[in-house]
């Protein structure tokens, strides 16, 4: 089994134990995280000097005006001690009262972009942190101060320091979701393909790789992206970039495949042609990726933060599926394995994380709606018996797995007859006392099929009470609800079903 592992940075702030630093971020980080996968919400990043965290005596924050026109002051003028009053800058450029004040100073910004550009090493990574701190604002009009660095940091990606291509990303990447113009000059100035280039040439550097992943999310989640950015970024090396990483081995990363999964997410949610992404093979590595995260899940290791990849990896693989025919589904996922995995998923998460539950049976919905060969795969590896156990299970849960059941009952008459034998006639008696209309609908749509199926389920439904059931929701229904327990009386529970089984698309916001 391949192992987690998390790229970790050397970060704190004073005051703080490393220890506790690293908590407070991975709480941070979780919550920005969580709003992305409800509600697809653009987040900033902040990365800290890499001695923030240690226990040593440093200058102290500066906290107005006059200390910030001080700093730059004495900056402008050199000196040795011009790096120690550059890192007192950075960090006093944490308070967004002192962004405001050192953006409106005149040539501020250009004196950090002839730092950024000079001989002086130091100098250069401290100028890089002054402008990491001010893409972190809050403010609106901080990100137009900083487009004339933008030109210098899409350079400087392709360097050599792992930790100052880091910050230089990681500032592209809050920078992007704050102006329009700056978006537009970025990709004037080919952010695109030097995120290809960067994450090409730093394939096996893991925090650089996680870097590109979250200044490329940036970029797709913007309004303009459709339009814009995704052609272009499926016109490049990167779809094919992105899915290098997710695939599972011994150094397998978590943060990296997070972002690079949410990225692909949101390239095939777009509505754009997909023939690039196919044709990387797209669907079957994102798949493989599901079944490896399925056994993992299996062998008891739910790690705080696998849910975050196996909610884009689920998106994509059900987004995905609408592109091919029922044929070349059942030629790309003739493995069973995707549906075991899917089961597996679907019944780890239901008590604990219902959302993602359901997200795991709305792909197997749609597997399940194009491949008659998906279909005998849940019937062969009985996993239907589970499935049927879940139906009690609100919060659309037992709507999606009735959605399942019914593609299954509408492939084959003998489907319909297994499934009455493995105990879904009483699970669909349960489920026709819901109050929840749809799932009553679906539950008398399958009924339909199982009891067109042979005599035997009709004398099994009716020895269960079947007859009165149908009739009591003849006379206390309403619309679809009366017709269809109508149809199944008058028709003496007798007739065949024309059910067709339909692949839902995946819009981006939570099934």
């Amino acid at each position: 089994m391949w192992r987690l592992s998390r790229v970790r940075y050397k970060a704190g702030r004073a005051g703080f134990s490393l220890e506790e630093f690293r908590l407070k971020r991975r709480e941070h980080e979780k919550a920005l995280r969580q709003a992305r996968r409800d509600r697809e919400l653009v987040s900033k990043r902040l990365l800290l000097n890499e001695d923030d965290g240690q226990q040593e005596t440093i200058m102290d924050t500066c906290s107005d005006e006059k200390d910030v026109v001080s700093l730059l002051h004495k900056i402008q003028h050199g000196g040795l001690e011009k790096e120690a009053h550059l890192k007192t800058l950075s960090k006093s450029l944490r308070d967004p009262a002192s962004q405001l004040v050192f953006i409106k100073q005149e040539n501020s910004v250009h004196m950090l972009i002839g730092l950024l550009t000079g001989t002086n090493t130091l100098c250069r990574l401290q100028s890089v942190h002054c402008l990491h701190e001010l893409s972190h604002s809050p403010h609106p009009s901080v990100a137009p101060a900083c487009l004339p660095a933008t030109p210098y940091l899409l350079t400087y990606l392709a360097g050599q320091s792992t930790r100052f291509t880091e910050l230089c990303l990681y500032t592209l990447g809050n920078l992007c979701p704050d102006s329009d113009v700056v978006r537009e000059k970025l990709l004037a100035q080919g952010i695109i393909s030097a995120l290809a280039s960067c994450i090409e040439n730093q394939r096996h550097n893991m925090a650089v790789v996680e870097a590109v992943g979250f200044t490329l999310s940036q970029l797709l989640q913007t309004k303009e992206a459709s339009g814009k950015i995704i052609p272009l970024v499926l016109a490049s090396s990167l779809p094919s970039n992105l899915l290098g990483v997710l695939t599972p081995n011994q150094n397998f990363s978590l943060g990296p495949a997070i972002e690079c999964a949410w990225c692909l997410h949101y390239l095939t949610c777009s509505g754009e042609d997909l023939q690039a992404l196919l044709a990387c093979g797209a669907l079957l590595q994102c798949s493989m990726l599901l079944v490896s995260l399925g056994d993992t899940v299996v062998q008891g290791n739910k790690e705080e933060g696998l849910e975050l990849l196996i909610c884009p990896l689920l998106r994509c693989v059900g987004n995905l599926l609408s592109s091919y025919t029922p044929d070349e589904v059942s030629a790309c996922l003739s493995d069973e394995g995707l549906v075991a995995a899917l089961c597996a998923l679907l019944q780890a998460y239901v008590q604990s994380r219902p959302a993602l539950a359901k997200e795991s049976a709305w792909v197997l919905n749609n597997l399940t709606a194009r491949s008659s060969l998906l279909c005998s795969a849940l019937m062969s590896l009985n996993l239907v018996p589970s499935l049927i156990r879940l139906l009690p299970f609100c919060q659309g849960i037992n709507t999606m797995i009735l959605r399942v059941l019914a593609n299954v009952a509408h492939k084959k008459r003998e489907f319909c007859i297994q499934l009455a034998e493995l105990g879904l006639l009483s699970s669909l008696s349960a489920t026709l006392k819901m109050t929840a209309q749809e799932v009553v609908i679906l539950s008398l749509d399958i009924l339909f099929m199982l009891l067109g199926s042979g005599s035997q389920v009709v004398e099994d439904f009716v020895k269960q009470g079947g007859i009165s059931l149908l009739e009591t929701l003849h006379y206390c229904s309403e619309g679809d609800v009366r017709r269809r327990a109508a149809y199944l009386l008058e028709h003496h529970l007798l007739s065949s079903s024309s059910y067709s089984g339909n692949c839902i698309p995946h819009s981006g916001q939570q099934v």
